[in-house]
């Protein structure tokens, strides 16, 4: 099927210090993977995350402020660019130790949304992913600097878990964390791996936090987010697998042009883009089974519509199942 898309671009003149300090941040996190099998390759990807990071700096706006009509209102950048820096400004901290950045935390933290508290970790909003990282440096290293990050990484935590003080999060009957109708699953793939990342953390120091008056161990961390890792794999009141191609039951009319349209083998010849919608509104399952993806999922009352019109629930997405495979790969450690 072809399906021209348009390339842009951020420049001086249309910046997109979102993306830019996004692009860093993953430069950074790549040099610490290969920091001790290929050390030159690890130095050339942390170089170019500070450039593209100095460059995301000097150069200030929404990717979304120079693009507007072409991304939104499905893509804008409704938190801004700040939480976006900071968190580039973290990894490459994270990544080299070099005290710049970590003076340009110190500096810039109130201003860039430190003082938020964020309840959402999402493909917009870097908040709480960037307070969960910077509180490993209040452990490990006693920067007491960091001590706030580490304040408000338990106020976030708390805000998940049932029972305490501070507990604020909304679950669906069936016991899904849900945040919002839309793609509804890249807020409980995210906060598993958040509330797993801290548990790490905690478990190297002193495997314990307080909300309020309640103590809360790594264990209560871990069996919570195992909770929301197995519900997207079955156990919830479907039974319904919302990982497409594991176990018995998984959505079948996934909204995804690739696994929607048929095979070149089976339909050799051209399919205009007109021509594609058939396929989008047909009622067959879909012949191309997009293995792994992790799609929507259901709403606030466990109810899912295997429709690809409906593509709040049964749309994947990369900032679903990312976050995901880091929180399989814990249980996958573990077991």
């Amino acid at each position: 099927m072809d399906t021209p898309r348009n390339v842009y671009k951020v420049t001086t003149q249309h910046p997109g210090s979102d993306v830019a300090a996004e692009t860093a941040a993953a430069l950074a996190a790549a040099s610490i993977v290969f920091k001790s099998s290929d050390p030159s390759y690890s130095n050339k990807l942390l170089q170019t995350a500070k450039k593209v990071f100095d460059f995301a700096d000097k150069h200030r706006g929404s990717y979304s402020d120079s693009l507007n009509s072409v991304v939104c209102p499905f893509y804008c950048s409704y938190s801004g660019y700040h939480d976006e820096l900071l968190w580039g400004a973290s990894w490459i901290h994270r990544a080299s130790g070099d005290s710049l950045y970590l003076d340009y935390i110190k500096s810039n933290g109130h201003t860039m949304g430190s003082d938020d508290d964020s309840y959402s970790f999402s493909w917009d909003d870097k908040r709480p992913g960037t307070k969960i990282l910077l509180s490993k440096d209040f452990f490990d290293k006693k920067v007491g600097e960091f001590q706030p990050f580490k304040a408000d990484s338990d106020n976030y935590i708390c805000s998940l878990i049932p029972g305490t003080s501070s507990f604020q999060a909304q679950y669906t009957p069936g016991g899904l964390f849900y945040k919002g109708s839309e793609s509804n699953l890249q807020y409980v793939t995210t906060s598993a791996f958040l509330l797993l990342t801290y548990a790490k953390y905690l478990n190297l120091n002193g495997g314990v936090t307080t909300c309020g008056g309640s103590t809360i161990t790594v264990e209560n961390l871990v069996s919570h987010a195992k909770k929301q890792v197995d519900y997207i794999l079955g156990d919830n009141p479907s039974k319904m697998s919302y990982m497409v191609g594991f176990g018995e039951k998984y959505p079948q009319h996934v909204h995804h042009r690739g696994s929607s349209l048929p095979s070149i083998h089976s339909h050799p010849s051209r399919i205009s883009c007109n021509d594609g919608f058939q396929y989008l509104n047909s009622g067959s399952p879909n012949p191309n089974v997009l293995v792994g993806a992790v799609v929507g999922g259901p709403d606030s009352r466990d109810n899912f519509s295997d429709d690809r019109n409906n593509y709040q629930q049964s749309e994947p997405a990369t900032y679903i199942n990312a976050p995901f495979v880091g929180a399989l790969a814990y249980f996958s450690a573990k077991s």
